[in-house]
């Protein structure tokens, strides 16, 4: 089987930072391939989510501090983005990937045979950690893509992951509720170790262009962050929106489980599967975004998102009403993210890897922010509390869009 695309092997300038070659084709196999991977290894984020309940029985932990366990395995994501991420404008991304694969494995059978709940914790951290190879991928397609498709490719390939995140709920709760959740870590610790197989035989060698050192590299976030205003925005609006995304699904699980609905963690992981029938909108706003600008498909996203959980909180003791909630969540939040990836991108084309990493722990530390909030006002206020919560954010999303790019300087 070969490479689905060529390695370039033109010589570079060896100074700091190498001028960036034109795009090379990106074949449409490889793009599914992207967005295969990267939905498979985002999953290991969120399989603990309809878990969280059978978890807490078998540690005898109350919700509020089981759904910790949510919020650990987001940070140790943020993590990764911020400290491993940036190598993907410094290392060969293709060997970088699948080391992380390897790790991500074997901390998944780790929390398969976790006696205890804080080694159990521990290896969420680093599960966390491990899987932040999507967001190796999606600059990797930005850079292959040509400007005039490279929305329409990053749409592509969140798709993948979009789907991957969802799924991974309904795959989680089945699995859970018949085999219980040990096995879950088990199956993903096994598809990661496939999928490194896979990949180190089809994913081409995709040469980075910073040539500088691994301090230099993260000092340069900062100063990323500081020149960029659109950045700054795109962050703080991604922040905001993943941490209402985050509040929702962390506590859907317990909502279910209440006298409201009595279901167990098999039809929580099932609202995965709605959700992801809303997926597809990532490659509308793809498209949107090429054709209409980024400012569009975000500010519809937004509406969407608010409209989204005063539907919940209003009819979320509804099923149809809770159904419809899921679907337009889901829809709005994948606009936001498209359309403020696909902004970043334009930005500095040699520094993506960093762009994204700037952006994606702004977003990270938002859902994690948004997984313990979303976890005490469940347990304080129940499910109007959840829904209030995240409607504070997807107004301060609002607000962050709307009036910070014209503080900052930043055109809208």
């Amino acid at each position: 089987m070969t490479h689905l695309a060529a390695a370039d092997t033109r010589p570079v300038p060896q100074d700091d930072t190498r001028s960036s070659p034109p795009p090379l084709p990106l074949a449409p196999a490889l793009v599914w391939l992207m967005a295969i991977t990267c939905g498979l290894v985002v999953a290991n984020i969120y399989y603990n989510q309809p878990l969280l309940a059978e978890i807490g029985r078998t540690f005898n932990l109350s919700e509020s501090r089981v759904s910790l366990m949510a919020t650990i395995t987001q940070v140790g994501y943020t993590l990764g983005l911020l400290f491993v991420v940036p190598l993907g404008d410094k290392r060969e991304r293709k060997s970088l990937t699948l080391v992380l694969l390897l790790c991500a494995a074997a901390c998944m059978a780790g929390a398969a045979v976790a006696p205890t709940f804080a080694l159990l914790a521990a290896a969420s951290l680093l599960i966390g950690l491990f899987s932040a190879v999507p967001q190796l991928l999606i600059p990797m397609a930005a850079s292959l893509a040509s400007d005039e498709e490279r929305g329409r490719v990053v749409g592509k390939v969140m798709s993948g992951l979009l789907i991957g995140i969802l799924l991974s709920r309904t795959i989680s709760g089945y699995v859970g509720a018949q085999f219980g959740w040990r096995t879950m870590f088990w199956v993903g610790a096994g598809v990661m170790v496939v999928l490194t197989g896979i990949l180190a035989r089809m994913l081409p060698r995709n040469q980075p262009q910073f040539t500088g050192s691994y301090g230099s590299l993260l000092r340069s976030l900062g100063t990323l962050t500081t020149e960029l205003p659109v950045l700054r925005r795109s962050a703080l609006v991604g922040a905001c929106m993943f941490a209402g995304f985050s509040a929702f699904w962390t506590t859907l699980v317990f909502f279910l489980e209440s006298p409201a609905y009595r279901y167990g963690s098999e039809v929580t992981g099932l609202f995965g599967l709605i959700g992801a029938s809303g997926a597809f909108a990532a490659s509308f706003a793809g498209k949107s975004a090429d054709t209409k600008g980024a400012d569009y498909a975000l500010n519809l996203g937004i509406l969407l998102f608010l409209g989204a959980y005063l539907l919940l909180g209003l009819g979320g003791t509804y099923l149809l009403g809770l159904i419809a909630g899921v679907v337009i969540l889901d829809i709005g939040q994948q606009m936001t993210h498209i359309s403020n990836q696909t902004r970043i991108f334009t930005l500095r084309p040699e520094a993506r890897s960093r762009l994204n990493t700037v952006y994606m722990t702004a977003c990270f530390i938002g859902a994690s922010t948004g997984s313990f909030v979303g976890g005490l006002a469940w347990d304080h206020f129940h499910w109007l509390g959840v829904c209030g919560v995240g409607l504070g954010f997807v107004v301060l999303a609002y607000l962050a869009n709307r009036f910070y790019g014209q503080v900052a300087g930043a055109r809208p």
